[in-house]
């Protein structure tokens, strides 16, 4: 499955996963009970590769430095999850775990933009929202996979959106 997505298959049948894995269907669904847990396995074989560099402690002293890293992060972290991300999302609608997933993502994504802002920045609850529409991942798809763009160029977008919007912010 994982194979599958990763070169573009963004919907891959239990037919198709048995076939590229060289096995019958019986044999995936011996070790998966349904096409949900095998998302959830490839969920979080995904997470625990991405987690690490998602996690890591920021390092710039001011806040506005530790968002424009965020940015970057993100981009690396957001590349990397891509064909598995839209993949899920076409799904999320059809299963509870993708739903609940998907939405755990989005407050995953929020609550680590919220750490690093100042109580003046989160008082302003639509500055905020501001902030995160443009490091969120569905800018993210819509910059890489339907506007084509190269990894660079999706990511000069994203920081010249955050800086547009760090430039209405006083300190």
């Amino acid at each position: 499955m994982l194979d599958l997505v990763g070169k573009g298959d963004i919907a891959p049948s239990a037919a198709r996963v048995a076939e590229t894995a060289g096995v019958g269907l019986r044999s995936v669904f011996r070790h998966f009970a349904d096409m949900d847990s095998l998302y959830s396995e490839m969920s979080q074989l995904i997470e625990a590769q991405v987690l690490p560099m998602a996690l890591k402690p920021l390092t710039g002293a001011r806040w506005r430095d530790r968002l424009l890293e965020i940015t970057q992060r993100r981009a690396l972290v957001f590349e990397a999850i891509l064909p598995f991300r839209i993949s899920a999302n076409i799904k999320r609608f059809q299963s509870e775990f993708l739903m609940q997933d998907y939405r755990r993502m989005l407050r995953l994504e929020r609550s680590s933009l919220e750490a690093v802002l100042p109580p003046h920045v989160l008082a302003d609850t639509t500055l905020v929202d501001a902030l995160n529409v443009p490091l969120s991942f569905q800018t993210w798809r819509l910059l890489r996979h339907d506007q084509e763009l190269a990894v660079a160029d999706a990511q000069a977008v994203v920081v010249r959106l955050i800086e547009a919007v760090l430039a209405r912010i006083e300190d």
